[in-house]
């Protein structure tokens, strides 16, 4: 089992300046502790009561955020946890997926989903559609990245969004293309299209293990109608380790992976909310990656 590491918080003491070499320490360290990846929110505003934190507590762009960690890193895997869909025109949003892939050299993951978080939207000026709408527009996005992706220059018309000439130069490093990964466990949309679409999916910890092996079940339906081999979606998931608070232990940690490893999860990422001070990655990289890996 591979095992993956969210940053969650961009709260640092010292304000802003003190983001940046947080983040290097923050994301160097995993990298030398042997996390498989790195993952950043796709957020504007911070998540109200996430950790005791408040929407207007720091956020950094997702993006350019996995951008200044390529730099940093040579091996880990990049993604965004997940890309909201409506944020940005899906054109430009697979350009920047290439370009992050570029400047990692091809370790980028292609995380994406519906968008949830209708205040953020409208209070960033962004149109909320309807659920409905907000789906057509990820199954636009997934069918032109599969699209664009098998060739140097494509046009597309989808039923939200339109591109009469888009280039994919340069390509992408990663072959045949950056790992699709699509977040949630709707059983009729969200699983249907990782089915169809993607090459990864992420379910949600705290849903509950049965909720969890509900979705699983249902997405191994959806291959069978769509003749799709459900061995070949790298299932992943994310929940939360509070080891310095207290609430988790190694031990605790180590149950979670072996159940969710017997469900199929080859792929567990984490929160660590006290990240900054490094001493749960240094837990990680000592007693948790170790064990997982031989999962």
């Amino acid at each position: 089992m591979h095992i993956g590491l969210q940053i969650p918080s961009f709260k640092v003491s010292g304000g802003s300046a003190a983001i940046r070499p947080g983040l290097k320490d923050v994301v160097t360290t995993a990298e030398a502790s042997g996390f498989y990846s790195v993952w950043v929110m796709d957020h504007f505003y911070q998540i109200d009561n996430l950790f005791g934190e408040k929407y207007t507590d720091p956020m950094m762009e997702a993006y350019t955020t996995l951008g200044y960690f390529a730099g940093l890193t040579e091996k880990v895997r990049l993604g965004v946890m997940v890309t909201g869909v409506i944020y940005r025109v899906p054109s430009v949003l697979l350009k920047m997926v290439n370009t992050l892939d570029i400047v990692s050299g091809g370790r980028a993951y292609f995380g994406v989903g519906a968008a949830w978080y209708q205040g953020e939207a409208e209070g960033f000026g962004i149109n909320y559609p309807s659920t409905s709408e907000r789906f057509e527009w990820l199954e636009d996005t997934l069918q032109l990245a599969h699209q664009l992706w098998e060739g140097d220059e494509t046009s597309f018309a989808g039923k939200q969004f339109s591109a009469p000439r888009m280039t994919n130069n340069p390509r992408p490093v990663s072959s045949p293309h950056p790992r699709i990964l699509i977040g949630g466990s709707g059983p009729t949309k969200t699983l249907r299209m990782t089915a169809q679409y993607a090459d990864a999916c992420n379910l949600f910890e705290p849903n509950g293990l049965d909720k969890m092996q509900q979705a699983l079940d249902t997405l191994k339906e959806h291959c069978e109608k769509l003749g799709r081999n459900y061995d070949d979606i790298e299932k992943t998931s994310l929940g939360t380790a509070h080891l310095t608070a207290g609430e988790d232990t190694v031990d605790s940690i180590l149950e979670r992976l072996k159940t969710l490893s017997k469900m199929g999860i080859t792929h567990a990422i984490f929160n660590l909310p006290n990240v900054y001070d490094l001493t749960p990655l240094e837990t990680f990289a000592k007693e948790i990656i170790p064990a997982a890996a031989a999962l």
